[in-house]
């Protein structure tokens, strides 16, 4: 079984190597505007999952994803003379859904904010239902106990 921080470190040294390599070696005009966000590599170090991210619309991505798969090979043979591991693990490209779920995110937070606007914009001029501190304060007289709780007191 292999160390699971060698395996970490595996997976930054490949995501390293595969940004840089796609920086200066890969020339396919498919490829947009990518970023390596993570990679993870299995516990055999047989294989490697590399998630990036593309800027722009659904047919950049679509031709980033094509460019990455076509440029594999090369990736995976810069990966293996810069490691130096004795196999060199296969790559998997996986586009990362961060993006998405962080825009679900900021919809949700306008939602909450816009529902909270209309909560406050409804209590304004309202008054409590019963006193405003309903909360007994220290000091004050306890007409609140029973004949049966002052006899246990005694």
């Amino acid at each position: 079984m292999t160390d699971t921080a060698r395996a970490r470190k595996l997976a930054d040294r490949i995501r390293v190597v595969v940004a840089e390599t796609l920086e200066r070696r890969i020339k396919d005009p498919r490829l947009g505007f990518v970023t390596i966000t993570d990679t993870r590599v299995t516990g055999d170090l047989r294989e490697a999952t590399v998630f990036y991210t593309v800027y722009g619309d659904e047919t950049e991505r679509a031709a980033t994803a094509a460019a990455l798969e076509s440029a594999k090979g090369v990736l995976r043979t810069e990966v293996g003379r810069q490691t130096g591991v004795r196999f060199t693990p296969s790559l998997a490209f996986i586009a990362d859904a961060i993006p998405d779920t962080a825009r679900q995110l900021d919809d949700l937070l306008i939602k909450a904010r816009q529902q909270d606007a209309e909560v406050r914009s409804v209590a304004v001029g309202k008054t409590y239902a019963g006193d405003a501190d309903p909360y007994r304060k220290p000091g004050e007289d306890d007409d609140g106990l029973d004949a049966d709780d002052e006899a246990e007191d005694e």
